[in-house]
């Protein structure tokens, strides 16, 4: 319950101190009465508390699945409409994130309206995709899947720390076709152009207003002027880099219309770009056209403005492009809802220039020995581990140091960007990029013997086709044992890497030796799986 207090209201909050509860103005939100219709109304939702959503990962599990095992241990969910593979948390014992669905990467915790530019976007299996701000990776792992983790999406991010939790989302939700490089997305090299673009841009962040419960950044002047810059270049950017026919999604997650409308209005006075109708239907308001003495083309009403009225979620805009030849005339085989194998056929050797297959050995690698090292692991997967020859066939592999990548994406842009991705990012303005990671990280090798060891990555991502011969049940207590960093006596196991299961699920790799079986997880990991032990043990 809330009660007003002229432009502020004092809420109930839970755990808050008696007596010193959380005022949340909402002046803030009072610039925006003369565009929104229902204002009242999304007052009204901004004051509530947003509730909790999951995305379901298709491709590793089932909404079916999903719903079953997490209404097991005592979650009630409830569908969000228009979106089947969303769901609303309506209450829960826990956290979603302290389940073993979670560890395991058949859910992500995503609002229900960041599920929206992806799905605007529209990305296709086989295409060629890039996801210009990438990090923390909700979308970036949203298109993956809406691409069943086939053709390259490349995920760009310049800050080291964003790029480790990014890689951290899509190792656990272990998605295989997606080139992860350090670049500020200004100046992603040029070289190669690609079928879908989507420009999630930094914003002043409006949209999470009952998220953080009106606590919003200072948004002075100085502000408005650095971050309308950024968005328009980034846009700029994203447009030179989508090849005529393509699309391109803008969004943020504010309702400022210094920062959606207007920066639309600019680009379209002379970018070679059309606005298109987003293939959605789903609750929204249209764009504006006049905002403070400003007007805007009245193509911009078909953008998206989405007020956390809309799908109980927090607010979005977001406005959808097509990439025109770059005289303005009509791309040939470009715009509409064409599939993914219209896109593929209207290519021509100049929307391919720059791209090309991805190579056994990253660029400064000796071919020969990387697809040696290559033969060796998927030997062991496939003799060892009696990995499905099906599935084992539809994998690439590349080499890069010690490290072995799986991946699904069959091609790349790097050759097209000039040579090797080693070139440093020292600093946002600075023009530099490098390749982090392709794929999943699958093996780890380069000892003496040569040997190499399967990433918990690669065991979880491909549990349903690895065969019994190194899969080790666990019981609970063994479990927490290993857990405690012990070794335990499993005389039926064999030597070397294993595949540790749970309950049916594989966790992670094992390691059987003389001494006994270890569980080679990190620390930080382990301390995860012991409090989803103990949850379980409450059940």
């Amino acid at each position: 319950m809330v009660r007003a207090v002229g432009h502020a209201v004092t809420p109930r909050i839970s755990g808050s101190s008696p007596g010193t509860p959380h005022v949340i103005s909402t002046e803030r939100l009072e610039r925006y009465r003369p565009i929104v219709e229902d204002f009242d109304d999304f007052v009204e939702a901004n004051l509530a508390p947003e509730p909790l959503n999951l995305r379901i990962r298709t491709g590793l599990t089932t909404p079916a699945a999903l719903d079953a095992a997490l209404t097991a241990q005592g979650f009630e969910l409830a569908p969000v409409p228009g979106l089947p593979t969303l769901r609303k948390v309506v209450s829960s014992p826990h956290s979603p994130a302290q389940t073993l669905e979670h560890w395991l990467g058949h859910l992500h915790v995503q609002q229900a309206v960041m599920a929206l530019p992806s799905l605007a976007l529209d990305p296709r299996p086989g295409e060629r995709v890039l996801d210009l701000c990438a990090a923390p990776g909700g979308k970036t792992s949203h298109m993956a899947e809406l691409m069943e983790d086939r053709g390259c999406l490349l995920a760009v991010d310049p800050k080291e720390k964003r790029l480790r939790g990014l890689m951290a989302n899509l190792f656990r939700l272990g998605h295989t076709n997606i080139l992860v490089v350090a670049s500020d997305g200004r100046e992603l090299p040029a070289g190669a152009l690609f079928d879908r673009v989507l420009v999630d841009a930094p914003c002043s962040a409006e949209g999470n207003f009952r998220r953080t419960r009106g606590r919003l950044p200072k948004r002075d002047a100085k502000f408005v002027h650095y971050v309308t810059s950024l968005q328009e270049t980034l846009l700029r950017r994203a447009i030179s880099l989508t090849r005529p026919g393509g699309t391109i999604v803008y969004s943020t997650c504010t309702w400022a219309p210094e920062e959606n409308e207007a920066i639309v209005a600019r680009v379209l006075e002379d970018a070679p770009v059309a606005v298109e109708r987003i293939p959605l239907v789903l609750p929204h308001a249209p764009g504006i056209t006049e905002w403070k003495g400003q007007s805007f083309p009245a193509a911009v009403r078909e953008a998206w403005r989405l007020y956390p009225q809309h799908l109980d979620s927090g607010g979005a805009f977001m406005v959808r492009l097509r990439r025109l030849e770059d005289d303005g005339s009509e791309a040939a085989g470009g715009g509409g809802a064409e599939g993914a194998g219209d896109r593929l056929r209207h290519r021509d050797p100049e929307h391919d220039a720059g791209w090309g297959a991805i190579p056994d050995g990253f660029p400064g690698e000796e071919a020969g020995p990387a697809r040696e090292r290559i033969r060796a692991a998927t030997d062991f997967l496939r003799d060892g581990f009696g990995m499905d020859p099906a599935v084992l066939d539809g994998l690439g592999w590349m080499a890069r140091a010690d490290n072995l990548w799986v991946q699904t994406a069959g091609e790349w842009p790097v050759d097209g960007w000039g040579h090797a991705g080693h070139r440093p990012v020292p600093r946002p303005s600075s023009g530099g990029w490098r390749v982090v990671s392709l794929g999943l990280r699958a093996f780890r090798g380069g000892g003496a013997d040569g040997f190499e060891t399967p990433s918990t990555a690669l065991l979880t991502r491909f549990a349903d086709a690895l065969g019994p011969e190194r899969r080790v049940e666990l019981d609970d207590e063994e479990l927490r044992t290993l857990l405690r960093r012990e070794r335990i006596q499993r005389p039926d196991a064999p030597p070397g890497p294993v595949a540790v299961s749970w309950r049916g699920r594989v966790l992670g790799r094992g390691m059987c030796g003389r001494p006994g079986l270890e569980l080679q997880v990190p620390r930080s990991q382990a301390t995860r799986l012991s409090a989803l032990l103990e949850g379980a043990d409450r059940l």
